[in-house]
């Protein structure tokens, strides 16, 4: 039920997230989701793609300061409200969210929502018992 987040620490000069993609592109890789924050020194890419591993490979290779972090993507209705409510299971058993990111899936009825945690075996039991689809890692490779 956890996901691997592959996250890029680009420095903040123009063409790095050119270079960042185009490395990932020449491997075959295929970005399913990301986020991008910045500060006024560098940005952290934050990326779900289909081959993490190949993704990490590449990254080092092409001198990119990269990591892996696991994190959770939860289904959620794409409707008013729905964000609000795949929260609550999370508020209801203490856990913090650090930081989430999501993007509306093709058939345009649900969305995914990509969580990092304190707590990931908890948040995945608190989600699932509020009936919330916690994606395996496979299935959101392929979206």
């Amino acid at each position: 039920m956890k996901v691997r987040q592959i996250s890029v620490f680009l420095e903040n000069k123009s063409g790095r997230l050119l270079e960042a993609c185009k490395s990932l592109a020449e491997a075959q890789v295929n970005i399913r989701a990301l986020s991008i924050a910045e500060t006024a020194d560098y940005g952290v890419l934050r990326l779900i793609v289909n081959d993490p591993d190949t993704a990490m490979r590449v990254m080092v290779e092409n001198k990119f300061t990269v990591s892996e972090t696991e994190v959770i993507a939860v289904e959620v209705p794409d409707r008013p409200g729905g964000l609000a409510a795949v929260l609550a299971p999370l508020y209801e058993t203490n856990v913090n969210i650090e930081y989430l990111y999501c993007f509306v899936e093709k058939s345009g009825e649900s969305a995914m929502v990509v969580f990092r945690v304190e707590k990931l075996d908890e948040a995945i039991k608190a989600l699932q018992a509020g009936g919330y689809n916690v994606m395996r890692e496979e299935d959101v490779y392929i979206i």
